[in-house]
């Protein structure tokens, strides 16, 4: 077994990892929400892709140990979750007509890096690298304030999808409960790209800016210069600059178009845009804020909003297996943002060959214990991966709900105790 993925492998490993490595215990816990909803696990839709892209919708358990059979006997190429419905979505053959409804589900974020490739040089369509990865990080900086300070979510969490983007699954009870309109207009607060392929000017400000439009800019402004004007070199030739000058008031465009090829880099012609645009800005009819504008339009996160939108939207779940890259869709700290590396996110090859090591250990204490092995030991197996600390950030996510699980059912108990 080697470290290099290979998809052709794909089957075999995939049996390995829900076998001995998916944190069954963790991801119960997380979707069952302390038990103080009745009957919210077991009217979750899960949804599986199988090989050959077979797609097995409406999949729903009563318990943990159901969940894990079914994934341990159908070893799913892919894992998507659901709403919560009306009723059991295995059975939602059985139910009247218009009666199966989506109830709840958290609020979702998918950014993804394929709709930037209108503002980045170094890659398009699926690929990424480090110097376009920083999008990702200014996205995740810039929702997750918005999310706990202008909308007073608490419990985010933030998931590599494996290739190229990252998705947030907003989990207060607060959120999961909001409906179709409110999810939309959660979703439209936080849309500043707008338009398609053929719009120009995706990004239009007015006077005065929104304090959520600053607060963004303050997160933009820190890595603007290395990652736009240095890593990108926005304005590096002429067909870039034609782009930006493109973006700016007609009454500087003739200047900048003199002053941009008798400068040296990307940071002197922004520097000497801003200076123009700065003299003018009393004068100019429109276009004040151009440089905001330009920065929003280059680095701010593109949202797939329909996603966020519907109820009953499925989403990849966390530890999941991109089948592509092999990597696992683990959650990221968003304290250290800034030292998450996607291609440092542990393959599936990697840490089943690292499970390959440990299993002769396994199967000899197996034997010492008369074949009967115990069962905790092997699923401990992933801390000794580098699972573990996926596994631990995504821990530490869920300590910090439970406490607020605890407050509800101690809230409950002392309204009936008054009763």
């Amino acid at each position: 077994m080697t470290t290099d993925y290979d998809s052709a492998a794909l089957p075999e490993l995939l049996k390995l990892y829900y076998r001995h490595l998916f944190p069954y215990s963790q991801y119960f816990r997380w979707l069952n929400y302390g038990g103080v909803t009745k009957n919210y696990f077991h009217h979750r839709e899960f949804s599986f892709t199988l090989k050959d892209d077979i797609y097995v919708r409406y999949q729903s358990f009563s318990n943990q140990n159901e969940l894990e059979k079914e994934m341990k006997k159908m070893n799913p190429y892919k894992i998507d979750i659901g709403a919560v419905y009306t009723h059991k979505p295995s059975q939602h053959n059985t139910v009247k007509s218009g009666a199966f409804q989506a109830l709840e589900k958290e609020l979702v974020f998918d950014i993804d890096m394929t709709d930037y490739d209108d503002v980045r040089k170094c890659c398009s369509s699926a690929d990424i690298c480090p110097k376009c990865w920083t999008l990702m990080t200014i996205a995740i900086r810039i929702l997750d304030r918005a999310l706990e300070e202008d909308f007073g979510f608490e419990h985010r969490l933030w998931v590599y999808s494996g290739r190229r983007g990252v998705h947030c699954w907003v989990c207060d009870e607060d959120a999961r409960k909001l409906s179709q309109t409110a999810r939309s207009a959660v979703a439209e607060y936080l849309s500043v790209v707008k338009g398609g392929e053929e719009t120009i000017k995706k990004v239009q400000l007015s006077d005065p800016i929104h304090p959520f439009i600053s607060e963004s800019l303050n997160v933009i402004e820190r890595y603007f210069e290395e990652y736009a004007l240095i890593k990108q070199d926005i304005l590096g030739s002429k067909e870039s600059w034609e782009k930006i000058l493109a973006l700016v008031p007609e009454e500087i465009q003739e200047q900048l178009q003199s002053d941009f090829p008798k400068l040296r880099n990307s940071t002197q012609r922004w520097e000497t845009f801003r200076k123009r645009l700065a003299k003018q800005k009393g004068g100019l009819k429109k276009g004040a804020y151009a440089d905001f504008e330009i920065m929003l339009q280059y680095c701010y996160p593109r949202l797939d909003v329909n996603v966020s939108k519907g109820v009953n939207h499925l989403l990849k779940s966390p530890f999941s297996v991109h089948p592509k890259t092999g990597r696992i869709s683990v959650p990221i700290d968003v304290k250290a943002v800034d030292q998450f590396d996607p291609f440092s996110v542990p393959t599936i090859s990697q840490i089943c060959l690292e499970l390959d090591k440990l299993l002769p250990e396994a199967e000899q204490n197996e034997k010492e214990a008369d074949g009967d092995l115990d069962v905790k030991r092997v699923v401990r197996e992933y801390k000794k991966t580098s699972l573990a600390q996926p596994v631990k950030i995504f821990e530490q996510f869920l300590d910090k709900m439970e406490h607020s699980w605890k407050g509800e059912l101690q809230r409950r108990s002392d309204l009936q105790d008054e009763f």
